[in-house]
């Protein structure tokens, strides 16, 4: 009976173990016509080969009116991000081309729509300070939120 009790608890210590270090790749978000996304917070792990973004527009308005992408980037450089994006136009996606500060993004997507994108784990370190957010002018005051980047 002693060794039954010992092996379950080994076992249950395996499955735990088990779930407690999948790492989670996935940023996955909605974003909506009142400019705002379904997350405030989200954390990956830096262990990831690579992360993947995952948005999906719930809205009705077209990509000229209520676009939304997501942006992943250390929060210092957010601004200057938004300020290339402005700069590089609705053609760009409103994002700098070929800017090293952005470390991940997806296309610019209207209402109804779903995007993908992946970029390298490598891209973020544990504990980093770094934000997600929306590069469609005006909308990263209210779509964005912190990325958490755990070991």
């Amino acid at each position: 009976m002693k060794h039954l009790v010992i092996a379950a608890l080994g076992l249950g210590l395996l499955a735990f173990g088990g779930t407690a270090a999948a790492a989670d790749c996935t940023i996955k978000l909605k974003g909506d016509d009142r400019m705002q996304f379904d997350q405030k917070e989200i954390t990956v792990s830096a262990s990831c080969k690579t992360i993947s973004i995952e948005l999906e527009h719930t809205g009705q308005l077209p990509v000229v009116a209520m676009g939304h992408n997501v942006v992943v980037a250390a929060t210092a450089d957010v601004q200057a991000i938004n300020a290339a994006g402005a700069k590089a136009g609705a053609a760009a996606g409103y994002l700098p081309k070929g800017d090293a500060k952005v470390l991940g993004a997806t296309d610019m997507i209207g209402g109804g729509a779903k995007t993908k994108a992946s970029f390298p784990g490598s891209k973020l370190k544990a504990g980093g300070d770094y934000t997600f957010f929306c590069s469609f002018p005006g909308h990263a005051a209210l779509m964005k939120g912190k990325l958490v980047v755990t070991p």
